[in-house]
């Protein structure tokens, strides 16, 4: 039994090591992108999928490097695993509404769907779609929905991308070997596009002179998207306006006026199709101050308030380097948006739980655990009660950051750390 037990722990160690290779893109994947459009429905305790539609999407934009390890950040995954054999060839994260709409009171008597969207290399044969949500009090995923894509099936749609107009503000080469971002136009009207390209120029001068993108400014594709609304502006509930716009986009979501999104998820990758994309951008042609960012999924913010560029900043590390709020006012919405018996998936946030996977390595070996918000412990990195909206039992690892406050111009040393991850460079 031993010799047959130790036969055992050899033979699946070599099975992790096959696995944990990368995938040989070529072998599974064409060049084409796979969009995958579903609507998740359900209540506090309840979710389903419904599927929308398949289609292949011009040219897949992200990098051919990829681990056959599942997706980590997000509060979703989803996989994609080859039918001949049964090993998983591509993986990614993302957060969006459904979640966050799900801790509202509202959930809690109220059914309600929200559009989502997945972009993939377009498989070479069947693969089986996998949904997976990461679970809320204790560690590990749990399966949402499964279904079957056949890339040879006639119901997949096969058609040009919406002719928008659109420019080059850097890069535009590499494709598969940059990270390529999509800026998109928001209540600007037709004769308002050179505003915009001229607020896009703006904004991503601004964010990538921020370390620690400045450092690594070459490795973006950058395009200006030219998607004329029939109005200027945004919608503004709480004064009664409402605005004929591209994409949808409103303030108070969740009833907390600051928060501007848009459920119309459709109409924002129909139009980010223009160009090759894997990360988007909303510029919101409002003077208004408020954004909204979500991991793997868009970031939003208004074009003219005099804190835009920063709020920028903050909501592209959301969807960018999945980030979390670190900031914990009692009228915050969601305060109960992390449970305390498991570590929260967002890099800059922790539990204690199982703090040696978070940044414990880049604390001095002097600094208390948790740390005093005290001025001894200010530009240090430590443990501070504090974050994620709930002001107990979650810590983050800087007194101020980017992702707290807009009066810091740079992010903390771990935010950087996990910027530059999503980047693919190694510290």
């Amino acid at each position: 039994m031993r010799y047959f037990l130790a036969t055992l722990a050899v033979l699946l160690s070599a099975l992790q090591a096959v696995y944990a290779q990368n995938i040989d893109y070529d072998q599974f994947f064409t060049d084409a992108c796979l969009r995958i459009d579903y609507e998740m429905v359900g209540r506090r305790d309840t979710e389903f999928v419904v599927l929308k539609d398949l289609m292949e999407q011009g040219q897949w934009a992200g990098s051919k490097a990829i681990s056959g390890q599942p997706a980590q950040l997000g509060n979703y995954r989803f996989s994609l695993i080859d039918s001949l054999s049964g090993r998983l060839v591509y993986s990614n994260g993302f957060s969006g509404l459904f979640n966050e709409w799900q801790q509202s009171p509202a959930a809690l008597t109220t059914t309600a769907s929200f559009y989502h969207v997945n972009l993939a290399p377009m498989p070479r044969r069947t693969v089986l779609f996998r949904l997976e949500r990461t679970n809320y009090d204790k560690p590990g995923h749990s399966t949402v929905a499964e279904f079957y894509i056949n890339p040879k099936s006639k119901f997949i749609r096969r058609e040009s991308a919406k002719p928008l107009k659109y420019t080059l503000v850097q890069g535009g080469d590499e494709v598969n070997d940059r990270i390529d971002i999509a800026f998109l136009a928001e209540g600007y009207t037709a004769d308002q596009m050179e505003k915009f390209r001229a607020d896009v120029s703006r904004f991503w001068n601004y964010m990538s002179g921020v370390e620690p993108y400045s450092s690594h400014k070459d490795r973006f594709n950058v395009y200006a998207v030219e998607s004329p609304s029939a109005e200027s502006g945004t919608d503004i509930p709480n004064r009664g306006i409402f605005r004929n716009t591209a994409m949808n986009f409103t303030f108070s979501t969740f009833d907390v006026d600051r928060y501007l999104t848009t459920f119309d998820m459709k109409s924002v990758h129909d139009i980010a199709a223009a160009v090759p994309y894997e990360h988007i951008i909303i510029l919101v042609n409002t003077s208004e101050y408020g954004g909204g960012g979500f991991y793997n999924f868009y970031c939003a913010g208004t074009a003219d308030h005099n804190l835009s560029l920063r709020v920028m900043v903050h909501e592209f590390g959301h969807s960018f380097a999945g980030l979390a709020d670190e900031y914990f006012y009692a009228d915050e919405a969601n305060e109960e948006m992390y449970s305390l018996k498991r570590e929260p998936w967002e890099p800059n946030l922790t539990t204690l739980i199982d703090f040696d996977s978070k940044w414990k390595p880049m604390l001095d070996a002097q600094t208390p655990v948790p740390t005093p918000r005290t001025k001894e412990y200010e530009g240090k990195v430590g443990v501070f009660e504090g974050g994620g909206y709930q002001t107990k039992g979650i810590y983050s690892p800087f007194q101020d950051c980017i992702m707290r406050s807009n009066t810091p111009k740079t992010f903390c040393p771990v935010c950087r750390r996990a910027i530059l991850k999503a980047m693919g460079v190694e510290e």
